[in-house]
């Protein structure tokens, strides 16, 4: 059995530098050698001129690293003995999990893999995917035996984009291994950034259960609120006031209605009820809680269009500026935005719809989605209706009255996350 290198003889191999890599990469870069690979060769150029497009990390960080280094040759790599895979683990249009890019990096690694390496995972996944999906690829590209030649760890990210109060380093990290030994390494190697402290899991399969139940956790507490926002739109009640009054206990939950998309939680569930068919339990709270949060998008479009039409105002042809395309506010992230969802509910009443969102690059939102957002504020008094979907802190510095000057005098303003006072807008959930 091969041995683990001392923690003073590591050179780490950060596999992805997306929203979760780059960080830790960067942070990694404090203390040892690391390379950070990317398989989009531009990622890497702007990286190696100091630019993030993420916007997670200044340039002045990524100036002052200068033991990281960026490449998009896997063979630079080979010079590695501790990979971290954070590649992104997405669903389909099916709502299946999608481990297409974390396999893809397994059989990466596993060409440049060798005897005392190891490779420690991040990615969010159902329990189990590490050592029975990764394994067999690193074990097939290499040539090696796991857990003689070579080990696993598992260490969920747990990055929350635009929070810059809660960085990689203030968040406890949650570490595993493929043995005692190895669980000991890889926490070592955690514990040397993590000024929170890190949590030694038992074993990789508990690491992984821990993270993806805790995106699903969430995505239930906000999907019973997005439920109760329903019922009290028919019972004529104010949510965000029934919700200021129920929090005046001291154990009542905040949480908010809204959209619920991005990278976490509204996809993080899709794992776990996937890996509970497979073992024939059908997780009937956690999909109903996901029904319930994919059906918001079109619930605020269907409320704006009937809210036009009780003012007369016909939706085919109406002019509908809905505000903020990103997942989330205050960041440019637009994995699995749910604000999609709006703009199609709407196209299907044959509205025309622009969105306007200074954070997105126009050139990804049409990749991706098919839109092509504005980035400048839209010309005073053309729009019948206005969605502030996401509050990205530009439209909170515009205030209300500025927003509503850009609609026509007899308009509707829904306000999706209530930051505006509620006698300023017509709809809110």
């Amino acid at each position: 059995m091969h041995t683990l290198p001392a923690l003073d003889e590591v050179t780490i191999g950060v596999v992805g530098l997306g929203y979760v890599g780059l960080p830790l990469a960067v942070e990694f870069g404090h203390q040892w050698p690391t390379r950070g690979f990317d398989i989009d060769p531009e990622r890497v150029r702007q990286l190696q001129a100091g630019v993030d497009r993420t916007r997670e990390v200044e340039p002045e960080k990524l100036a002052a690293t200068p033991q990281l280094t960026y490449t998009a040759d896997l063979e630079a790599m080979r010079e590695c003995n501790v990979f971290v895979v954070t590649v992104p683990t997405p669903i389909d249009l099916h709502k299946r999990p999608d481990l297409g890019p974390l396999l893809g990096a397994s059989r990466s690694v596993g060409q440049v893999l060798k005897p005392g390496d190891t490779v420690i995972y991040e990615s969010t996944v159902y329990p189990g995917a590490t050592e029975e999906d990764c394994v067999p690829i690193l074990e097939a590209q290499s040539g090696l035996v796991h857990n003689r030649d070579f080990f696993t760890g598992y260490s969920p990210e747990r990055i929350n984009p635009g929070d810059k109060e809660h960085g990689v380093t203030s968040i406890m990290k949650v570490t595993s291994g493929s043995t005692p030994e190895v669980a000991d390494f890889v926490d070592g190697l955690y514990a040397r950034v993590i000024t929170a402290g890190t949590h030694k899991a038992e074993s990789i399969r508990v690491a992984e259960a821990a993270k993806v139940i805790e995106n699903t956790q969430r995505d239930v507490n906000i999907a019973l609120i997005n439920e109760l926002a329903l019922l009290f739109e028919r019972l004529g009640l104010d949510t965000e006031a029934v919700l200021k009054a129920a929090g005046t206990k001291w154990n009542f939950l905040p949480f908010r209605p809204g959209l619920v998309g991005g990278h976490c939680i509204g996809v993080d569930p899709y794992y776990l009820t996937h890996k509970a068919q497979a073992v024939g339990h059908h997780p009937e709270m956690i999909l109903a809680g996901r029904r319930v949060n994919d059906a918001m998008g079109a619930h605020i479009a269907d409320n704006t269009v009937r809210a036009l039409v009780r003012k007369g105002i016909n939706p085919v042809g109406a002019r509908i500026l809905v505000m903020g395309l990103t997942f989330k506010e205050n960041c440019p992230d637009l994995r699995n935005t749910r604000v999609i969802d709006i703009h199609a509910t709407l196209a299907g009443y044959n509205a025309e719809v622009t969105v306007f969102d200074p954070w997105v690059d126009p050139a990804e939102a049409e990749h991706e989605y098919g839109i092509t957002p504005v980035t400048e504020t839209p010309a005073p008094g053309q729009f019948d209706a206005i969605i502030v979907a996401v509050p990205h802190r530009e439209f909170l510095q515009m205030g209300i009255e500025a927003i509503r000057e850009l609609a026509r005098p007899e308009s509707v303003i829904f306000d999706v996350k209530s930051v505006f006072p509620r006698t300023a807008t017509d709809l809110r959930l």
